[in-house]
């Protein structure tokens, strides 16, 4: 199917008359549809399509969209799976041009269903129509009042900036549930379901031109268009709009679950989370993280320095912070040292003047000292966020009762003309008098908890690094070069292009393999040459410290073991190099991914490469900054860094090197 261009996506998601094709009072379907228009406000005419051509909801009836009088924006079509193909055929030949297929048995059904979903895909481009499904519970376009979609929403409707995409339907309705108890308002919430034609990348592409919108959570199984997305994500970045994403496939039971679930191909995490950090693209790992994160992002935007400060009436909810900060990579400085000379005068003589802060429980009998001191913190030139930790009333009878603190907060943060950024200790629903009350005292953000806020935040702080770096770049791979196959080979290409590679010889008789051990100097390490041995010390294959006279008979055992490992192997030589001892051993490897293109990973080599599988993956190209973090953010960094009195590493030159 040609892309759909952002004009037709604008059409797509914005139909006022929609066909409901298979429109019944006896379908529990049918009836759920029908009661979505009016839940959500849907501003626009409804007609009821099936066989008989009869009424259906109190909808005028009919036996095929092309009788409908008037246009027609949207079919929505929910007939039974072996009829959706001619049910596809009719509203093109009525000219219409856009769909939404909620009917399943399809890809997620086996083979026979993925033959029919190919089938239908193909009639839907043959005729010019863009179709979302099959096994898509639609969409809600809340921001624009135009609704396709099976999917319920909690009353009132809470209209906001956060959009929601999920491939999942039963997902989807949680994550508007969630957001809805949170407060959260929703500008838009839709499910891709198998996505024969449009996905999660052209929502997205949507969203990301919606002004109604301001951050997109997602929940994803699989990006069917690794291209589309990250050309969205980009135009995202350079907007500054967060996508937080929730996706599965971090065990092999969760990517076998998402391939039964919508018959989506997973793919490998740890390159995808290398598409993340190349995009912007904050992951998160609960409903709740997705959630909140995404909200927090829309509202705060992006923060410089990308540095939080926390404050708190709570010295357990500072240490509790302190903690999660540690665990999930929130960057908690110091205040500067004119931030604590200021705190001194405000805070009681026993107070300590850290980050977190606990201000202490006297700020009970003197709330100014919110007012004096988040206006302090404000002005701190190493923080770009300031966030407040208190108690958040989560039942209507303690509003009243701790209103004077949080009004308090809130006269800090205009104080400090800042946004006020609030964090409860607690995961809690907020009640309507609470909301109203927040808005009463003009605070939007607040944290339900601290162990989702700390990731909240964290994510923030991530989000925000990024936006400051270089905008990604990608690398050109149409041009398709010959690979060079054999370690030698292999070896002798990468010092072509200035690489430092140990010396090395390749030698074909026992003679050259004892001169070429005496030119090294000193012992040497003899390995086996073979394309098709590939561990070669299960073959035997390598000898270390190998003195220049007894490497001929060595090089002589090397090559029959071998032979003996595999008899068919095709044997090139012997390669002999000096022997480097007392060293951090590392393996940097390039490979291509099916859906993201190039990668490149570092990990501690040798034994350690398969038992502790300690590596990073990132998407090429890379600057030398970007491999000094990919060696940091390395597990077993702390070897690099001169462990037990090893030398360190001159990370500078091994950067450059890879």
């Amino acid at each position: 199917m040609p892309r759909p261009t952002r004009e037709e996506l604008q059409s797509f998601f914005r139909p006022r008359n929609i066909a409901l094709v298979g429109a019944s009072e006896k379908s529990a379907w049918s009836n759920m549809i029908f009661s979505r228009f009016a839940m959500y406000g849907h501003e626009g005419e409804l007609f009821a399509v099936n066989r008989s051509g009869s009424s259906a909801h109190g909808l005028p009836g009919f036996t095929s969209i092309a009788e409908i009088p008037g246009r027609v924006d949207m079919a929505y079509i929910y007939v039974p799976a072996a009829a959706v193909a001619d049910a596809v055929r009719q509203t093109a030949a009525a000219g219409i041009r856009n769909a939404v297929v909620l009917s399943s048995g399809f890809a997620e059904a086996g083979e026979a269903g993925a033959a029919m979903q190919a089938e239908l895909a193909q009639v839907a481009d043959e005729a010019g129509l863009i179709m979302l499904g099959p096994n898509s519970l639609g969409f809600a376009n809340i921001a624009d009042n135009c609704v396709c979609t099976s999917i319920p929403t909690r009353q009132p409707v809470r209209r906001g900036r956060l959009g929601i995409v999920s491939q999942s339907g039963a997902v989807a309705n949680e994550l508007g549930k969630f957001a809805h108890a949170q407060g959260i308002g929703l500008s838009f919430t839709g499910a891709t379901g198998n996505e024969a034609q449009l996905g999660i990348a052209d929502l997205v592409e949507y969203l990301v031109d919606d002004p109604g919108t301001g951050a997109i959570a997602l929940y994803v199984e699989a990006i069917n268009d690794p291209p589309r997305f990250a050309e969205a994500a980009t135009r995202a970045r350079l907007a500054k709009k967060p996508i937080v994403i929730l996706k599965l496939g971090r065990s092999e039971i969760s990517q076998a679950v998402g391939q039964a679930h919508t018959g989506s191909l997973v793919g490998d995490d740890k390159v995808f989370d290398a598409m993340c950090r190349r995009y912007g693209v904050i992951r998160a790992s609960s409903v709740e993280e997705l959630i909140i994160t995404a909200s927090l992002l829309e509202k705060v935007g992006p923060i410089n320095p990308p540095r939080i400060g926390m404050a708190s009436i709570s010295g357990g909810a500072c240490a509790m912070y302190a903690d999660l900060a540690h665990i999930h990579g929130l960057d908690v400085s110091p205040w500067a040292a004119e931030t604590q000379d200021k705190l001194r005068g405000i805070l009681p003589g026993f107070a300590a003047t850290l980050n977190p802060l606990d201000v202490t429980g006297v700020v009970v009998q003197d709330l100014t000292i919110w007012s004096r001191a988040i206006p302090a913190l404000k002005e701190d030139p190493g923080m770009g966020l300031i966030v407040a930790s208190t108690v958040v009333p989560v039942v209507d009878r303690e509003v009243a009762s701790m209103g004077g603190d949080l009004r308090a907060i809130a006269e800090g943060f205009r104080a400090a003309n800042a946004q006020p950024v609030m964090m409860s200790m607690t995961l809690q629903d907020q009640s309507d008098l609470q909301r109203e009350f927040l808005k009463e005292i003009g605070v939007e953000a607040i944290l339900p908890g601290i162990e989702v806020g700390v990731k909240a935040l964290a994510n923030l702080q991530r989000w925000s690094e990024n936006l400051i770096g270089d905008a990604p770049r990608t690398l050109d791979v149409t041009a398709e070069a010959a690979r060079p196959t054999g370690e030698r080979e292999v070896l002798s290409y990468l010092a072509s292009k200035s690489a430092p590679v140990i010396p090395s010889r390749l030698v074909k008789t026992a003679e050259e393999a004892a001169e070429a051990a005496v030119a090294v100097g000193g012992n040497a390490v003899l390995k086996i040459a073979s394309p098709d041995i590939a561990h070669k010390t299960e073959a035997g294959g390598v000898r270390l410290n190998v003195g220049g006279v007894e490497a001929g008979r060595v090089f002589e055992e090397i090559v029959q073991s071998a032979k003996a490992y595999k008899a068919d192997a095709r044997i090139e030589g012997v390669i002999v190099s000096p022997m480097r001892e007392a060293g951090v051993e590392l393996i940097v490897g390039v490979a291509r991914d099916p859906e993201w293109g190039p990668v490149i990973v570092v990990g501690l080599g040798g034994i350690f490469t398969e038992a502790l599988q300690d590596s990073q993956v990132r998407l090429l190209p890379v600057s030398t900054g970007d491999v000094e973090g990919m060696l940091k953010d390395l597990k077993g960094s702390k070897l690099l860094e001169g462990f037990r009195g090893a030398p360190p590493a001159d990370l500078d030159k091994l950067a450059d090197a890879i």
